[in-house]
């Protein structure tokens, strides 16, 4: 796939001065919808939605048939996406085949469920079976009555907003708690900022609010979740941050840097009120003293990205460059809860605990990308913090939220599943037996963060079992079905697939490479997409079989001990709604010796073609056969697994070495790498090299997998690195300069941690900025006077040739004088292909379609298409007719005179 046009690209071009061509031709132009825009010598691809798309939490991303595009920028208007080209991965129409538009996994250019004729068809699915209580229930209220209020403070500033960002909150606490409290802090996510009173249409998400408009509160979202905690004893603060989501737009990592510089800011005045109590808001006077030594973060979608960067900034400082918070780290981070959490940096904190709630019928972030959070922190640091993964069967995106439900909010709100009466989902539509209403979820999700604070803050072991995969339950939770597994806390070694692993009967199958994809249908939590369309690793080993009895076997490079452990734990997925898939569970030690551990039985998840629901069960078989067999626990050499179903498919996500309790956690000193963007201009002349912007901080060494993603191909290449904190990564660019107009052009680079370090900012790379002017464009008819049956002609030239397409629009307008030629006059297929909306059921003229515009390519290295009006010959006797045009530049401002074209009766 072309990207931009690179410099040494261009100059192999051999352009013929004229390249003959209709606004039509589906080689030349975008899909109805699309069109490429110049504003000021800035490129962007725009797309305009058919409806109005909420702001959300997941990235809106335009793909094609080679990967991803670019990440575009909303407009004000809800429908407008705009993609600066210098972001782009294709300036080329040609390569921009069967684009699409993307939001966590979901499509937002078709109805929901437009792909899929199947939809609608399943029955109505089951919930899972219900697991036994827990010994404790978490969700149960404590003895503590509570008191709430807010405060507000100054603003503060945060680096690449113009604006500064609001320091308000809503604080929640127990009366009369004796001694220092826990502090709990709620961050929400990315959502509408502002709204008119009694005007649903009237919601933006811009900041400072206008005028007339009032913020929307979603800090007061959570004010059930506070009350439970405070009742048990926690101080609880939710801070708004509607001015970053109001301007996290153009940075570059979706505003999770300034989320932690917002946090951490709070947190910063919530020390210095602990040590200057007299010096507190009312709320905190009112208070117990918060112990800021235990600090739980939740965060909800980008606030559950913006928690986890806090954490990490917490215990790895950010360059003073980008973080809005200066000052020294006065708390302790012993958690966080992320709820339907994005991350997009693919980057967790490997040593701060955390929990992460997975909704089934997420319609914001839907390809349930928080899934990395446990997965991303395998064999990255010692492994002992406990990462829970909690698939919330029914639950959607925005009920956790009670300010982004609807009947419950103070401004308009939605169910971000996208019901839809006329082909209901069988999992999520509002009345199935698995969907949750707004109650059940957010009284299911206050419990579950309240198990999170008393594991991770209060340290109680007994509440680990409703979290890690043994399969408790707790009932405040009720009629939630809520299913966990983990990584880390007393887990052992483990049989990785991502590791140096061979597997025999099976299949190593990778979550992005598409030469082998674990998947030929449906979408999996575990495989969410990353920017890299090559990823190296992500694997899983897959097993197909069609008779019991074939076995399966996964051998590590080097022999594992599983000593001491009590089971043998494994992550195992297998097809939505299936049920009874059997497994015998084997292992070989070094010397061949092979015991049976037991049989394991796994069902798949209530699912549909919307949801995530490959997901992978947690089950464990005992390993006190293979101790009875004599096997050598230090040196198991190879797993063995054995369908005993008639036929099925699975997955093995990994499986470790289990035992029961909750170790202390100790942070690990690693070493941090945050990336930077260079822009430099082109040039006219000359190869210049430039190096990639890379900071190394933190303690020790680590390994880190450097992808560079080539501006041409859109293709990643990438290699393991060595880092040391104070050391740098050598990244060279290559720019080349020229004298012909084109696009910005971005090399890009990413870094994913592998062991032994953290990653702040996740991509960054050289912008080589175009420092040549746009040609002039100019219209003239080529056969403005036709008679009808014969093309109208225009051509669209420009004054040399460029290195980008040029694109200028031509808007049919009234012509001075005579009838218009109208729909019936001209090519039917031509319409519609060529305009933007819907075709009219009835006659009329041209000037008055719902978007009477032409977007003509002009296509790098030419100078120069031939626009036509293709006209019908009927038998009817009519006079001469006429179209008017105006020719305009992209925005549709006029360029030029307008013009008038002439069709004659056929004789």
């Amino acid at each position: 796939m072309a990207v931009g046009v690179a410099p040494a690209a261009a100059h192999a071009v051999q352009p013929p001065e004229v390249r003959p061509a209709t606004a039509a031709d589906g080689n030349d132009a975008l899909p109805p919808g699309w069109r490429i825009t110049h504003d000021d010598g800035q490129g962007a691809l725009e797309w305009r939605s058919p409806r109005p798309v909420p702001p959300g939490d997941a990235r809106v991303e335009f793909h094609a048939d080679d990967g991803i595009v670019g990440v575009p920028e909303a407009g004000k208007d809800g429908r407008s996406f705009r993609l600066p080209l210098d972001d782009a991965r294709t300036t080329d129409p040609a390569d921009l085949k069967n684009l699409t538009v993307l939001a966590g996994g979901r499509r937002l250019d078709q109805e929901p469920g437009g792909d899929s004729g199947a939809r609608g068809t399943a029955p109505t699915a089951k919930p899972p079976a219900e697991f036994p209580p827990g010994a404790v229930d978490p969700g149960r209220a404590g003895t503590y009555r509570t008191t709430t209020g807010e405060y507000t403070l100054d603003p503060v500033r945060l680096p690449g907003f113009a604006a500064p960002v609001e320091m308000r909150a809503v604080v929640v606490a127990p009366k009369g708690a004796p001694g220092k409290r826990p502090l709990a802090l709620f961050l929400h996510g990315r959502h509408a900022t502002c709204y008119v009173p009694g005007k649903d249409d009237e919601v933006t998400i811009d900041w400072p609010c206008a005028k007339g408009a009032k913020p929307i509160p979603s800090h007061r979202g959570y004010l059930r979740d506070q009350e439970l905690l405070a009742s048990q004893g926690y101080v609880t603060v939710s801070i708004a941050a509607n001015g970053v989501n109001g301007q996290d737009w153009n940075a570059e990592d979706g505003g999770a840097q300034a989320r932690s510089s917002l946090v951490r800011s709070h947190l910063a005045r919530w020390a210095d009120w602990a040590a200057k109590p007299a010096t507190a808001p009312g709320p905190v006077r009112k208070a117990p003293k918060a112990d800021l030594s235990r600090v739980l973060l939740v965060g909800h979608s980008r606030g559950g990205e913006g928690v986890n960067r806090a954490a990490m900034d917490s215990l790895y400082p950010p360059a003073p460059a980008q973080d809005g918070y200066r000052g020294k780290v006065r708390w302790h981070i012993r958690g966080t809860v992320l709820i339907g959490p994005t991350i997009f940096g693919h980057n967790p904190v490997p040593d701060v605990p955390s929990l992460t709630i997975l909704p089934g019928c997420d319609g914001d972030v839907s390809d349930l990308q928080g899934q990395v959070y446990a997965d991303g922190t395998r064999g990255v640091s010692r492994g002992k913090a406990l990462h829970s993964a909690v698939y919330m069967v029914g639950a959607n995106h925005n009920y956790f939220n009670s300010e982004w439900t609807p009947g419950q909010a103070q401004a308009p709100a939605d169910d971000d599943f996208w019901p839809d009466p006329e082909q209901p989902d069988p999992v999520c539509s509002p009345g199935t037996a698995t969907r949750l209403t707004a109650d059940q979820q957010h009284r299911a999700g206050a419990t579950y963060i309240a198990a999170a604070a008393r594991l991770f803050v209060a340290g109680d072991d007994r509440v680990r079992e409703l979290l890690d995969g043994t399969g408790r339950r707790a009932p405040s939770a009720d009629p939630a079905r809520v299913l966990t597994h983990a990584v880390g806390a007393n887990r052992g070694a483990g049989f990785l697939p991502d590791g140096p692993v061979t597997v025999t009967g099976g299949r190593l199958c990778d979550a992005i490479d598409p030469k082998a994809p674990c998947l030929d249908s449906g979408s999996s939590p575990h495989f969410a997409h990353w920017q890299p369309e090559h990823e190296t690793g992500r694997r899983a080993v897959a097993l197909n079989w069609s008779a019991p009895g074939s076995a399966v076997t996964v051998r590590p490079e080097k022999p594992l001990s599983l000593k001491g452990a009590d089971s043998l734990a494994l992550r195992v997925f297998v097809p939505p709604n299936t049920t009874g898939t059997q497994l015998d569970v084997s292992v070989t030690d070094a010397s061949g010796k092979r015991a049976k551990l037991g049989g394991v039985r796994v069902d798949g998840l209530p699912g549909s073609d919307r949801t995530t629901s490959y997901w992978a069960r947690e089950v464990r078989v005992p390993l006190t056969a293979a101790a009875r067999a004599g096997l050598d626990l230090r040196r198991v050499a190879a797993l063995e697994l054995t369908p005993r179903s008639r036929s099925g498919k699975a997955w093995l996500m990994d499986a470790w070495a289990w035992s029961p309790g909750t170790p202390a956690v100790r942070e690990a000193p690693l070493t941090r790498i945050d990336l930077g963007r260079l822009k430099v201009k082109e040039g006219d002349s000359g190869v210049r090299t430039y190096q990639v912007p890379v900071r190394v901080s933190g303690k020790g060494s680590g390994t880190v997998r450097v992808y560079a993603v080539d501006p041409v191909t859109g293709r990643a290449k990438d290699r393991l690195v060595t880092v040391r904190a104070g050391s740098s990564i050598d990244v060279p660019v290559k720019v080349e300069g020229n004298k012909r107009y084109a696009y910005d052009m971005s090399h890009d680079v990413l870094v994913k941690a592998v062991r032994g370090a953290v990653v702040g900012a996740h991509s960054g790379g050289v912008t080589a900025e175009n420092d040549d002017p746009m040609p002039k464009v100019t219209v003239k008819p080529v056969a403005d006077k036709v008679t009808e049956g014969q093309p109208l002609k225009w051509r669209v030239a420009l004054s040399e040739p460029a290195d980008a397409e040029i694109y200028t629009s031509i808007q049919f307008m009234p012509p001075a004088g005579g009838p218009e030629l109208s729909t019936k006059d001209v090519d039917e297929q031509w319409l519609l292909d060529t305009l933007i909306g819907e075709l009219p059921t009835d006659d009329v003229p041209l000037s008055r379609l719902e978007y009477p515009f032409l977007w003509v390519p002009v296509p790098a290295g030419t100078t120069g298409v031939d626009v036509t009006v293709p006209t019908v010959r009927d038998q009817v006797t009519e006079p001469e007719e006429y179209v008017g045009i105006q020719p305009g530049d992209d925005e549709g401002t006029p360029q030029g005179p307008a013009l008038r074209g002439t069709v004659l009766d056929a004789p």
